[in-house]
């Protein structure tokens, strides 16, 4: 029996499409695209599964989203950026996976903030925040951050504020930024 017999030629079709017309490279570019894979999701992307309705209507409980873990290595969160946060301090973990809150920025570094009768108010000036859909009252006194603050709140107003996970949170508390 000759090597011919046992390996397939290269002129059936099939092998072309699953292995390709060069399967040493083929092999190589199969290796590369795994490394990068799992580098860039072990490093620079994270995916997080939105659990709870305070982000509604803007990210539906069961969502998976990606976290951008290099988006605030050369500047710093603006303005509605969507982030990641870790809870203080420590990871909370839930059934083997870990916790964190994905809030929107509000306010930012030395800003005052406030809310009046359910609208966000920077500095004296009120914010028009298009991507809240439900009307709240919430009123909360005003507060001067401080230089490594940023205020963060979900989308979803029409929960009572004392049931709403908001407020400060310290720069090197904020992971990433939102990608999906």
């Amino acid at each position: 029996m000759t090597n011919e017999a046992i390996r397939p030629t290269p002129n059936r079709w099939w092998w072309t499409i699953l292995i390709g017309r060069r399967p040493r490279w083929t092999i190589v570019r199969i290796v590369v695209l795994v490394a990068a894979c799992y580098l860039l999701l072990e490093f620079v992307l994270l995916p997080v599964r939105v659990e709870g309705v305070s982000m509604l209507p803007t990210y539906r409980t069961g969502r998976i989203s990606l976290v951008n873990r290099l988006a605030y290595v050369s500047r710093e969160p603006q303005r509605f950026d969507i982030v990641s946060i870790r809870f203080s301090g420590v990871s909370i973990h839930f059934i083997g996976k870990s916790a964190m809150l994905m809030k929107r920025v509000v306010a930012l570094p030395g800003e005052t903030i406030a809310f009046e009768d359910g609208k966000l108010v920077i500095n004296g000036k009120i914010i028009d925040e298009p991507y809240v859909k439900s009307w709240c009252r919430w009123d909360i006194p005003p507060r001067v951050l401080g230089p490594d603050e940023y205020y963060v709140v979900g989308d979803n107003r029409a929960m009572p504020e004392y049931e709403h996970e908001k407020g400060v949170a310290t720069r090197d508390r904020i992971i990433g930024k939102v990608m999906l």
